[in-house]
């Protein structure tokens, strides 16, 4: 496995790739890796010839800096965890090498992109698609493998491709949770103790939702998962909204849609620290 830090000598390694006429997938990831982010490479090396994993701490994607502060930074281990998994490059640039000058480019999907995490982070999405945008010009890769857990990402991603008229096929993975539920993420690493023993419950509620949705109307659902996970001392609802899995508008019926998700983000802990999920209610 190597590890490149320069734009132009991973695509001068790449070009000799792709001369062999190897196909490219790509793992973009923002470093603190765990076995969520360890499914998508090992998916990429089993369906490309050669797999490039992006870790890069992007700094345009955070609206509140503190945040940005906190995020874990474990490029060694993550080297090591990516070379096990067999990994073929690393690309960890510098924020100057990125952006050697400011990236101004303004990228508006209003109907994906203003609801859920875009209506409480503003210009969070924006900073994703100058990222990804730039991996995927830089990198050119055949496939690009993105986990479901930042569900509303692939939709933002996937409307950018689209509008860019890249050719590069969007690979969507299954969220990898631990043993009690909890969607892996790189945040979970902040969680003390107490924190991460009570996380857990938010998708115990989700899952229990499914069940209770059965007999009970959109409206009815929404306020009984809000209810249950405030309830827990420690947890506190930033937003829950049930969608049309495809346009990612509310929906108010049961009826209204063949595909209908419910995406949430919670306050975990005194910190706090904020971790999202989903639930698949029709599909």
């Amino acid at each position: 496995m190597k590890l490149f830090r320069s734009i132009v000598e991973l695509q001068n390694e790449l070009f000799e790739v792709r001369k062999q006429g190897k196909t490219v997938g790509l793992v973009p990831t923002m470093g603190a890796l765990h076995g969520g982010h360890a499914s998508l490479v090992k998916r990429s090396v089993a369906e490309n010839g050669v797999t490039v994993v992006s870790v890069f701490l992007n700094p345009t994607q955070f609206n509140d800096k503190n945040d940005l502060d906190r995020y874990p930074r474990t490029l060694d281990a993550d080297c090591e965890l990516l070379e096990s998994c067999g990994a073929d490059y690393v690309f960890a640039p510098s924020v100057s090498e990125m952006y050697p000058q400011e990236d101004r480019r303004t990228f508006s999907y209003p109907s994906v992109m203003s609801v859920m995490e875009g209506a409480h982070r503003p210009g969070h999405f924006n900073g994703v698609c100058q990222v990804v945008s730039r991996l995927f010009y830089i990198v050119r890769p055949d496939n690009a493998y993105f986990g479901e857990k930042d569900w509303q990402q692939i939709a933002v991603i996937k409307a950018m491709v689209a509008d860019l008229g890249l050719n590069v096929h969007i690979v969507e993975c299954p969220t990898i949770r631990e043993a009690d539920g909890l969607a892996k993420s790189s945040r979970n690493t902040l969680l003390k103790d107490d924190e991460r023993a009570i996380a857990p419950k938010i998708y115990e509620a989700l899952t229990a939702s499914k069940k209770y949705a059965e007999d009970h109307n959109v409206s009815q659902t929404h306020d009984w998962v809000v209810e249950q996970i405030n309830a827990v001392d420690g947890l506190e609802v930033e937003y829950f909204s049930i969608v049309d899995g495809n346009t990612l508008q509310d929906v108010t019926d049961w009826n209204e849609s063949p595909y209908i998700v419910g995406c949430i983000t919670v306050y975990c802990g005194a910190t706090p620290i904020r971790l999202i999920d989903h639930i698949t209610y029709k599909k």
